[in-house]
């Protein structure tokens, strides 16, 4: 079984404001692990850091502190690690049209992986493999397919090709970096179903980032949320979503659409600093925006809890706690 282990994986940029200097921690103290044959989604607004962690993952980025580990086995730098590190993990980006060089035809694109990772090399075998994989993601007739350009594509064509050259080295980890956000909703489901097959067909181990708490849940059995870096709950996909413990998963979950649910008013509370970022190091980050935030929340950061499986970084949910909440129900 291949698992992708992160342990404590921060990434810190350098701000400066005219004299100025301060750090963004972009993302801060993050753990998790994915294993083969399981979807885990990374869910979290537009900032929360979950593309710079699938970036990361990927080697596209060099990471501030943490480990990330491949089977057991610390991942290194180098050109020939990171190359051999990335036939085992590949990513899906956002924007098909985006990732795909507009000048190259589609059996351009799925030919230079696999010389690179020494898929295939003769005219024969590149053929045939490139066939292959577009027969797998549903491009076909394949030769046609792999003779047009990316504009000559549709949205979703365009991500298929995206997918396929993932596939193309034969990985055993997939990255995918809100995959559908940018087609049309008629054939996001059609994406997620073919990711979800190929992931099963190739015992695959996925990271799935997105802003969709509706997606994550159909298609992820464990979600991981995100707020400004910092992990703030995770657990089965089912239990977080629908039982939210932590305030800003909550509020999340209120914001998505539902057309059977009762218009309601918002959660009594005091509601302070809207957007901003919270002052200080110390504290919950989520401070500022929590309708139940306590004094507590601005001196220290609590520990997780909740139970087995379901994890929640808020004092609402700390045992003795005055005004907790405790386990959250149905």
């Amino acid at each position: 079984m291949t698992t992708l282990t992160v342990s404590h994986l921060s990434k810190h940029f350098p701000l400066r404001d005219g004299r100025r200097r301060r750090t963004l921690r972009a993302v801060d103290d993050v753990s998790f692990e994915l294993r083969s044959g399981q979807t885990m989604a990374l869910v979290g607004e537009s900032g929360s850091g979950k593309s710079t962690i699938a970036r990361m993952l990927v080697r596209l980025t060099r990471p501030t502190a943490g480990e990330i580990l491949l089977d057991g086995t610390p991942v290194r730098s180098g050109r020939r690690a990171v190359r051999r590190y990335r036939r085992d993990v590949q990513m899906v980006f956002q924007d098909p049209f985006g990732s795909l060089n507009p000048a190259h035809t589609v059996d351009y694109h799925l030919r230079r992986p696999l010389r690179l990772h020494g898929i295939a090399r003769d005219t024969t075998g590149l053929r045939t493999a490139v066939h292959d994989l577009l027969t797998r993601v549903n491009l076909t007739p394949a030769d046609q397919v792999a003779r047009r350009l990316p504009h000559e594509l549709s949205g979703g064509q365009r991500q298929r090709v995206a997918i396929a050259r993932a596939l193309a080295p034969r990985p055993r980890i997939l990255l995918a970096d809100e995959p559908v956000s940018m087609l049309d909703v008629s054939i996001r489901l059609e994406i997620l179903n073919l990711v979800d097959r190929l992931k099963r067909e190739g015992d695959l181990a996925v990271l799935y980032v997105t802003h969709d708490l509706a997606t994550a849940r159909y298609f992820a059995s464990s979600t991981t949320v995100l707020y400004r870096g910092q992990v703030v709950e995770s657990g089965p996909s089912d239990e977080v979503i629908l039982r939210p413990a932590h305030p800003y998963t909550q509020l999340l979950a209120a914001a998505a659409p539902d057309p059977g649910r009762p218009r309601t008013a918002p959660p009594d509370g005091p509601r302070r600093g809207g957007q901003g970022p919270a002052t200080g190091d110390t504290g919950c980050l989520f401070r500022d925006r929590c309708p139940a935030a306590m004094e507590i929340c601005r001196q220290e950061v609590p520990e997780f809890t909740v139970g087995a499986g379901h994890l929640a970084r808020c004092w609402l949910r700390q045992p003795g706690t005055p005004g907790a909440a405790g386990p959250p129900t149905a």
